[in-house]
């Protein structure tokens, strides 16, 4: 059977089944389908083998185990299923909550974008609807108020009007549509930092919420919240583990009111819950650590822009508008925390429901009168009663493959990433699935590049006499328990492992071996053609040829214009040839001197009555 095929098949199944549990009243999804069916396939008690072909039988029996385990209404193991599922399709990283929400902000703005971009207004009429559809757009990216709201447009228009009058939009409509969508988020900008420093002046702020005063309640409060869901976790998980001690050292016979393999489900249900808590706990302490920065920066934001305006009349652009600009990141900063913070109480209030089959299956009632004669320990008590333990590592001189660390001998001990997320590995082996923390002082034992700790010092010499056994032991452990996968972060350890049907007797899993063999791969220089420059030069003397060849700009004269709409755009420079400095060099220097003529009239002044003029030339003579 080919690949395609294969999925094909699978993918029938899973549509069968969810198809199946709807009949019975059970909504599922896919996702969570899949994920049985894995875990029903890799049970080796089921006893599949996908190394062949399924027949009808084992489709019919694979269908049926699944429904059968999906729509236990009593199971603590499937609601722990139901809880990883939820989570890995909702929880992300930070950035990713950001950038999805962000996404989402820019296809809803999309038809109100491409309305003013695309507009080719032309009468009055055209023009003022093309203005107002611009403070809609402008309230909307900023979400500073609604644009439903009389005195937030009002406050919105005569901001945008200070900054983009409404005269400029025959030089808006001539631009094409990139310079737009630039212009419109920049006008976003101004006009939001105005408003936030209106706000801040007492001189307006319609609509606009107190963000940092909101997060500096919500983050405390959901903190808070958080910290008792943790205890409740802890206090319930404390009680199940004592249970559990309580009923293995006794006859089997005292549990008659109590599963023991429902109790020890419980728990891993609790501990998932736990563990989930505190990764929505360290992402809320961020967001605190966040809003704190972001509070001492808007402060001297403010302060610098009221040192700017100084109650004066008029202020340069260059002066204000930047800060006007930065003035609106940070409120921007201030809403995703917002964000970030609402999709973390969201999925802190949908994963609560995956914990109440074991609050239901055992309550205090049914507790509390097992408890009585045994010491409930908390997991710092049970770490402090071994405190003082310690393996002697020169009982493994002769295992060159494990090496125990220890607190002395170690940086950073305290933040080595463990395997099984802490939890001791022997405990979880020999008293079939029993959940007890893994104490480091006892020493960190390092085998194949991984870190183990445990409970006890007795546990951690056991499991380092064949570690090699424990770690197959623990996986076959997480077959039986598909939620352990997820919990003990085995998730590596599984990539490589076939479930396979043996004897019904024997009911054993193989690992398939990882081959290995060399391969090479060949990658173009230019895989993107569209990033070649085609016209490309090195030569540094030929750039020079080109230019002077397409502008000669020794004949020019450099000039530059600022207009509104280049205002605040980038810093522009030009460069021109200086004039050169010219000269003429000859072998002699010759020179010529004749001399002045000079001629005298005589008989022209103190003469009475018939004047006689004499003219006498007194030019001297080239000779003399």
């Amino acid at each position: 059977m080919s690949r395609a095929q294969a999925e094909s098949v699978i993918k029938n199944i899973i549509r069968e089944i969810v198809q199946e549990c709807a009949s019975k009243g059970h909504s599922l999804s896919e996702t969570l389908v899949a994920f049985m069916v894995k875990a029903v396939v890799l049970d080796p008690n089921n006893e599949f083998n996908v190394d062949r072909t399924l027949t009808k039988e084992d489709v019919k029996k694979l269908i049926k185990l699944c429904v059968d385990r999906l729509v236990d209404m009593r199971s603590p193991s499937l609601d722990t299923i139901k809880m990883q599922v939820y989570f890995d399709m909702n929880y992300t990283t930070r950035q990713e909550f950001l950038e999805e929400h962000r996404r989402v902000l820019e296809a809803r703005l999309g038809p109100v974008t491409r309305e003013i971009t695309d507009s080719r207004a032309r009468t009055r009429e055209e023009l003022e609807s093309l203005y107002r559809k611009t403070v809609s757009y402008i309230l909307l990216r900023s979400g500073l108020g609604s644009p439903t709201d009389i005195a937030v447009v009002r406050e919105a228009t005569a901001a945008l009007q200070s900054v983009f009058p409404q005269t400029e939009l025959g030089t808006f409509m001539s631009l094409n549509k990139r310079d737009k969508e630039r212009q419109l988020h920049e006008l976003t900008l101004i006009v939001s930092g105005i408003r936030l420093f209106n706000k801040e002046c007492g001189k307006g702020g319609e609509g606009i919420d107190d963000l940092p005063g909101i997060l500096n309640e919500a983050i405390p409060a959901t903190t808070q919240n958080l910290d008792l869901e943790i205890q409740n976790s802890q206090e319930s998980a404390f009680r199940y583990t004592a249970l559990i001690e309580k009923f293995r050292s006794e006859a089997m016979g005292s549990m008659s009111d109590i599963s023991l393999k429902l109790l020890k489900d419980s728990l891993i249900n609790i501990r998932q819950h736990e563990t989930f808590l505190r990764i929505i706990l360290n992402d809320v302490i961020g967001c605190a650590q966040q809003v704190e920065m972001l509070v001492n920066q808007l402060s001297t934001r403010m302060d610098q822009l009221q040192q700017t305006v100084q109650s004066k009349t008029a202020v340069p652009t260059a002066q204000v508008y930047p800060q006007f600009i930065s003035l609106s990141h940070l409120w921007t900063c201030f809403q995703d925390e917002m964000v970030l913070l609402s999709v973390l109480s969201n999925i802190l209030a949908s994963i609560e429901p995956f914990t109440r089959t074991q609050k239901e299956l055992f309550p205090d009632e049914v507790i509390n009168p097992h408890l009585q004669d045994v010491e409930v320990k908390s997991d710092e008590q049970r770490i402090q009663d071994t405190t003082g333990q310690r393996v002697n590592p020169l009982d493994f001189e002769d295992d060159p493959k494990i090496q125990w660390l220890f607190p002395e001998t170690t940086r950073n001990y305290n933040q080595i990433l463990l395997q099984y997320r802490g939890y001791c590995g022997y405990t979880l082996v020999k008293h079939d699935r029993l959940l007890l923390p893994g104490n480091p002082d006892i020493g960190i034992l390092q085998y194949q590049e991984k870190l183990f700790v445990f409970s006890t010092c007795e546990a951690a010499n056991e499991f380092a006499k064949s570690p090699s056994k424990f770690i197959s032991e623990v996986a076959e452990v997480a077959k039986v328990s598909p939620e352990l996968i997820q919990l003990l972060e085995l998730h590596q350890q599984f990539a490589s492992i076939t479930p396979y049907s043996q004897p019904a007797d024997s009911g054993k899993m193989f690992e398939k071996p990882v081959t290995k063999s060399d391969s090479g791969t060949q990658t173009d220089t230019h895989i993107l053609d569209y990033n070649i420059v085609k016209d490309y030069e090195w030569n540094e003397w030929e750039l020079r040829r080109k230019a002077i060849k397409l502008a000669n700009l020794r004949s020019k004269i450099t000039t530059s214009a600022q207009t509104n709409l280049s205002n605040l755009r980038r810093e522009n420079f030009s460069q021109v040839y200086l004039p050169k400095e010219k000269g003429v060099q000859t072998k002699t220097e010759g020179t010529s001197n004749v001399p002045k003529p000079q001629i005298f009239m005589a008989g022209l002044r103190g003469v009475r009555g018939v004047r006689t003029m004499v003219k006498v030339d007194l030019t001297k003579s080239v000779d003399d």
